[in-house]
């Protein structure tokens, strides 16, 4: 028995997510089966290959649906989960009461664990704290900016190292080792640390980085990391510089796509009023209501800036 479960790559939410769903599907329906992965990223022309589902099971966990016969489960809770109004439909004539979408949740970690208790009755108690820290990493539940730079709990620099890591092998051995260890027990693996501390230096060198290139007009941060040779980073980041801000946009590149990251400031000294995911819908994109995210093709550089400046001037109008 093999069961294939695609996730969304270099997310703690996404990682989280399939390793509940590893833990479900092992003790609840298939005791010793083999578990493969496959990490997902958002990219320009997202499709989903005949190929990916080379399981007698199937399932996608934090990511987008796809309308494919073999998919046999389907968790998600992003507003803009569907590629198309068709797939959305075939999603809603499913009558296997295998595929879940709810995106109230702020978690799809704790969305899965949700669904697995009322719906199936599993639980599982010693991944308590695993379902806890996806729903404040994803929902951004830090008491202020400065802790959710400084990195000072094991599931944070855990997240560090999921997003910052080359690759997908690191991050499914975490998915495996999630399902047995507490998240402190992995941070402190010495093939863990060996990653962390040199993301940790970069993570620490990326808030003089931001500093430099960010510019906070109307409520609104904007900066432009393309020139820099920074892909990624922490998002907590430009409302640590600029606490007065309401929201963030920023355009990046990397080996796969150009992008760009739409955020809102979860200690926001005013209302925010914008609906982000149906913003980046606009332009190809999507993510939450507080948080979005729109690829680019690689290369497309000033078409990514163009939209950029138009959503921050929408941002701060």
């Amino acid at each position: 028995m093999k069961i294939r479960i695609l996730y969304h790559d270099h997310c703690f939410d996404g990682a989280a997510s399939a390793a509940f769903f590893s833990r479900f599907m092992a003790d609840q329906y298939h005791p010793g089966a083999e578990f493969a992965y496959t990490g997902m990223a958002h990219t320009a022309s997202q499709s989903f290959d005949d190929a990916l589902f080379d399981g007698d099971v199937n399932a996608i966990v934090d990511f987008k649906y796809a309308a494919n016969p073999k998919l046999t489960w389907w968790f998600d809770h992003h507003q803009s989960a569907f590629l198309s109004p068709e797939d959305a439909e075939h999603w809603r004539r499913d009558r296997s009461g295998r595929q879940f979408y709810d995106a109230s949740f702020r978690s799809c970690t704790n969305f899965i664990s949700t669904v697995a208790r009322e719906k199936f009755g599993y639980d599982a108690p010693d991944l308590k704290d695993l379902v806890a820290w996806a729903e404040v990493i994803d929902g951004a539940l830090y008491s202020s900016a400065r802790e959710a730079v400084d990195l000072g709990a094991p599931a944070m620099q855990l997240t560090l190292v999921i997003e910052g890591s080359k690759g997908s092998d690191t991050v499914q051995r975490v998915i495996r080792e999630m399902q047995r260890r507490t998240l402190a027990e992995i941070m402190a693996l010495p093939e863990i640390q060996d990653l962390f501390q040199p993301l940790y230096r970069k993570h620490i060198g990326s808030i003089d980085v931001i500093r430099d290139t960010s510019v906070n007009r109307g409520g609104v941060i904007f900066f432009d990391l393309i020139s820099t040779g920074l892909e990624s980073y922490n998002k907590f980041i430009p409302y640590y510089l600029h606490p007065n801000s309401l929201y963030t946009v920023s355009v990046s590149t990397s080996p796969f796509r150009t992008k760009v990251s739409v955020g809102s400031n979860p200690w926001a000294p005013a209302p925010l009023r914008h609906n982000l995911a149906t913003i980046c819908e606009r332009y190809g994109g999507g993510g939450h209501a507080k948080v979005g995210a729109i690829s680019f093709r690689i290369g497309a550089i000033e078409e990514a800036r163009k939209a950029a400046a138009e959503i921050a001037l929408e941002l701060s109008s």
